[in-house]
C-alpha cells in the first residue's frame, strides 16, 4: 500500500489549540467526532498546507479567523501553525529526502511564513514544489465539508483545473501561465526597446553632425573670443578710468570738505566770543524798565489822589451849582468824567494834565459856576492837594531821567545785536556749504557704486560667457585697447549684434568638447546594446512562442488522451452507483481562456492570440440517469450529485491514482445503499491510494484501519483520541 501521507501536526490551529499530532497510516484514516467538535478542522489545516490563500475556502472569513480564538478558560494565542511530513523513500517528489516537512505559520497580524523541511520559502515556490508531483487546491485532492458536489457545482473551466491537476498537467499549465506572462513582459520590453532607439536616434545623429563641424566651430570660437576681447576690454578699460576719475574726485571733495570745517571753526569761535562780549547795561536795562513801570503805577496813583481831591474840592463848592441843573444832568457829567480820567490812566503827565484841564472846562460849562467869590475851601484839602502836586512833578522827572537813561541803553544793545546776528548767519552760512558739500560727496559716491555695479555685472557677462575676468583685465593691461563710451555707444552695439550672432551658430553647433566625444562614444554604444537587446527580446519572444506550442500540445495530448480513459471509467462508476444510465466529459470552447494561479504569485493572463486556445477548453458534463429525464445538473438532488461527484472523483483515480485524498463528509447525503457501495470503492481504491476520511457513516468507519475520535475538552478546545481497528478486533 502507497504511504506518502506520514502525519500532521496542528499548534493554535483553529480549535486545536495545544499541539496535536495525527499519524496516517497507509491504507484509510477515519476521523469521527460529534458536530463541533473540530473534525473539519484536520482537513482545513491540510487545505491550508497545501497552498490555499483563501480564508473563505477554508471556513473563516479572514486569515486571523485561523488562529485559536480563546475560550473563556483558555486566551486566544498569537500564532497558528500547522505541519505536515510526507514518507518519500520512493522519491515521490524530486529531491534528496527521505522525508519531507511542510510548515505554514500566521500571526494576528496576517503574517503568513512558509518553511520546507526548515528552510523559509515563498508560497510560490510551495506551489512549484506540489505541482510537480500533482498535488494542490485546485483538484479533488482536498474536498472540503459541503463540497461532495463540487465537481458538479464547478463551471467548465474549474473542471478542467480540477482534471490537470489530477493528472499532473497543473505544472505544465503554470509554465504555460509564467511563459505567457513573459511573452507579455517580454513584448513590453520589445517596445521599450523600440520607444528608446527611435528616442536615440535622433540625439545620435545630431552628435554625428557636430562632430562633421568641429572645424568650422574653432573658426567661430576664436573670431568669437576676439570680439569679447574688444568688447568687454572696451566696457572694462572705460569702467577703469571712470572709478579712477571718481575716485580723484572723492579725494579732491575730501579736502574740500577739510576747508569748510576749518571755516566753520572760524564762525563758531566767532559767535561765541561775541556772546561773552555782550554788554553789561543789558541787566541795567531790565532794571530801568522795573523803575520806570513802578513809577508810572506811582504816578497814576497820585493822579487818582488828586483827581480825588479835586473832587472834593468841587463838593465843597456844590452850594453854588444852580438850581436848574437836574440830578440826571449831573449823573451824565460825572459818568463823563470818570470816563475820560480812565482814558488818562495811559497817557503821560502832560496829556493827563490836559485832559483834566478840558474836563474843568466841561465841569464849568455845565455847572455854570457864579462869577463872584467861591466859598473858602477845605484848607487840609488843600495842602494834601499842593503835596501830591509836588509828588507828581517829581515823579514826572524821574520818568524823564529814566527814559532818556533807557534809549543809550537800548542804542548800545542794538549794536551788539547786530554784531551777534552777524556771527549766527556766519555759522548758518559755513553750516549750509558743508550740506551742499555733502549732496554733493553723496552724488559722487553713487557714481562710484554705479561704475561698481557694472563692473560686477561686466564680470557675470564674462563669466557666462565662459571666460575669466583676471583673463580681460590682463588683456587691458598689456594692450593697449581703443576707449568706447559705454554700452551706449554704436560700435559696441554692432559688436554685441555680431556675438550674438556667433554665439547663436555656435549653439546651433553645440558643444563639441571630451564631454561630448564621450556623450557620442556612449550613445554609439547604447545604441547597439539596444539593437543587440532587441534582437535578443524578438529571439525570446519566438522561442515563448514556441515553448507556449509545446506545452499546449503537451497537454493537449497528455489531457485528450486520459479525457478518453476517465470517460470510460466515469460511466463505469456512474452505471454502478446509479444501477444504469451513462455520464460522459465533453469539452467545451471556452470565452476565455482561464490559466489562473490564484493560489500563487502569478495573475490571470486573458487570451490574446498568443497561443493556441486548445487547451482553454472546458469540461462539460453529459449524462443521463435510469428512468429520469434530465434538461440540466440543477435538477438532480442532493444524494444525486453527491453520487455523480463521486463517480467523476473515483474516475479520475482509476486513471491517475494520487498518493492520496482527503474527503469531509462527501458521503453525508448518501443512502445506506449507496454508503456501503462507497465504502467497498474505498477499500478497493486504499490498495493505490492513501486516504483520510472524515464521516459519520457506519460503512465508511469499518473499512478504516484507523479510527480518530474527535471530542471537546472541558476548556472549548478540540481533543484527539486514536484507535487502531485491527488490533481492536
Amino acid at each position: 500500500m502507497p504511504h506518502l501521507l506520514k502525519s500532521l501536526e496542528l499548534n493554535g490551529f483553529k480549535s486545536f489549540a495545544q499541539k496535536t499530532i495525527l499519524e496516517f497510516p497507509a491504507g484509510i484514516t477515519a476521523i469521527v467526532g460529534p458536530n463541533g467538535s473540530g473534525k473539519s478542522n484536520v482537513v482545513d489545516a491540510i487545505r491550508w498546507l497545501l497552498g490555499e490563500r483563501e480564508a473563505k475556502n477554508l471556513r473563516g472569513g479572514k486569515v486571523e479567523d485561523l488562529i485559536f480564538a480563546g475560550t473563556p478558560e483558555k486566551p486566544r494565542q498569537s500564532l497558528a501553525q500547522a505541519s505536515l511530513r510526507f514518507q518519500n523513500e520512493g522519491n515521490f517528489f524530486p529531491v534528496d529526502w527521505s522525508e519531507i516537512s511542510v510548515t505554514r505559520q500566521v500571526s494576528r497580524d496576517g503574517e503568513s511564513r512558509y518553511f520546507l523541511n526548515q528552510s523559509e520559502i515563498r508560497l510560490k515556490d510551495l506551489i512549484d514544489f506540489f505541482a510537480k508531483v500533482r498535488l494542490g487546491t485546485k483538484g479533488l485532492i482536498v474536498i472540503t465539508q459541503g463540497n461532495s458536489d463540487l465537481f458538479i457545482r464547478a463551471n467548465p473551466s474549474e473542471r478542467r483545473e480540477m482534471i490537470e491537476e489530477m493528472l499532473g498537467l497543473r505544472e505544465f499549465q503554470i509554465k504555460k501561465l509564467r511563459a505567457e506572462n513573459q511573452l507579455k513582459n517580454t513584448q513590453i520590453n520589445l517596445d521599450k526597446v523600440r520607444a528608446l532607439i527611435e528616442e536615440i536616434l535622433p540625439h545620435l545623429r545630431s552628435l554625428r553632425r557636430q562632430t562633421a563641424r568641429w572645424d568650422k566651430r574653432d573658426t567661430l570660437e576664436t573670431e568669437l573670443k576676439n570680439l569679447e576681447n574688444v568688447l568687454f576690454g572696451s566696457e572694462w578699460r572705460y569702467l577703469h578710468q571712470e572709478m579712477i576719475k571718481t575716485d580723484e574726485e572723492l579725494s579732491r571733495h575730501k579736502k574740500e570738505l577739510t576747508e569748510l570745517e576749518i571755516s566753520r571753526a572760524k564762525a563758531e569761535k566767532h559767535q561765541k566770543e561775541v556772546e561773552i562780549g555782550e554788554p553789561r547795561e543789558r541787566e541795567e536795562l531790565k532794571k530801568i524798565k522795573l523803575q520806570v513801570s513802578d513809577l508810572l503805577e506811582k504816578q497814576i496813583r497820585l493822579e487818582k489822589d488828586l483827581g480825588r481831591l479835586e473832587a472834593q474840592l468841587e463838593i465843597s463848592s456844590s452850594q453854588n451849582l444852580p438850581s436848574s441843573l437836574s440830578n440826571q444832568k449831573l449823573i451824565n457829567l460825572i459818568r463823563e468824567v470818570r470816563h475820560h480820567l480812565e482814558l488818562g490812566l495811559d497817557k503821560n503827565i502832560d496829556e493827563v494834565k490836559n485832559l483834566i484841564q478840558e474836563l474843568l472846562k466841561k465841569i464849568d460849562s455845565e455847572l455854570a459856576l457864579p462869577t463872584g467869590p467861591s466859598p473858602k475851601p477845605n484848607l487840609e484839602v488843600k495842602s494834601q492837594l499842593e503835596k501830591i502836586n509836588h509828588d507828581l512833578g517829581a515823579v514826572k522827572k524821574e520818568i524823564l531821567a529814566l527814559r532818556e537813561k533807557e534809549k543809550q541803553l537800548e542804542k548800545s544793545q542794538g549794536e551788539f545785536y547786530q554784531s551777534f546776528k552777524s556771527a549766527v548767519t556766519a555759522v548758518e552760512d559755513s553750516k549750509r556749504k558743508i550740506e551742499s558739500w555733502e549732496n554733493s560727496n553723496q552724488k559722487i559716491v553713487f557714481n562710484k557704486e554705479r561704475l561698481s555695479l557694472r563692473l560686477e555685472e561686466l564680470k557675470r557677462q564674462i563669466a557666462q560667457a565662459g571666460r575669466h575676468p583676471k583673463e580681460i583685465q590682463e588683456l587691458i593691461l598689456g594692450q593697449a585697447l581703443e576707449l568706447n563710451q559705454g554700452l551706449e555707444s554704436h560700435e559696441l552695439r554692432e559688436l554685441e549684434r555680431q556675438i550674438f550672432k556667433i554665439r547663436g551658430d555656435l549653439a546651433s553647433i553645440g558643444e563639441v568638447d571630451e564631454a561630448l566625444v564621450k556623450e557620442a562614444k556612449e550613445t554609439e554604444e547604447r545604441y547597439q546594446f539596444l539593437k543587440r537587446e532587441l534582437e535578443d527580446a524578438e529571439k525570446a519572444k519566438g522561442n515563448l512562442r514556441e515553448l507556449i506550442r509545446d506545452l499546449n500540445e503537451k497537454i493537449k495530448t497528455e489531457f485528450n488522451s486520459a479525457l478518453r480513459e476517465i470517460n470510460r471509467e466515469f460511466g463505469n462508476f456512474f452505471k454502478l452507483m446509479f444501477g444504469g444510465g451513462h455520464a460522459k466529459l465533453n469539452l467545451k470552447k471556452a470565452d476565455k481562456k482561464i490559466v489562473s494561479e490564484s493560489n500563487g504569485e502569478e495573475g490571470k493572463v486573458e487570451n490574446g492570440g498568443e497561443a493556441e486556445d486548445d487547451t482553454s477548453e472546458g469540461i462539460e458534463i453529459d449524462l443521463g440517469l435510469p428512468r429520469k429525464r434530465l434538461t440540466s445538473l440543477e435538477v438532480l438532488s442532493g444524494g444525486e450529485k453527491s453520487l455523480v461527484g463521486i463517480a467523476a472523483l473515483f474516475a479520475l483515480i482509476s486513471v491517475s491514482p494520487p498518493p492520496f485524498l482527503v474527503l469531509d463528509e462527501i458521503d453525508a447525503a448518501l443512502d445506506e445503499r449507496n454508503a456501503r457501495r462507497f465504502a467497498e470503492l474505498l477499500k478497493s481504491f486504499s490498495k493505490q491510494t492513501q486516504f483520510v476520511l472524515v464521516t459519520h457513516n457506519r460503512a465508511s468507519m469499518e473499512v478504516a484501519d484507523v479510527l480518530y475520535g474527535v471530542t471537546l475538552n472541558n476548556d472549548g478546545t478540540s481533543k484527539i483520541l486514536s484507535l487502531k481497528l485491527d488490533s481492536a478486533s
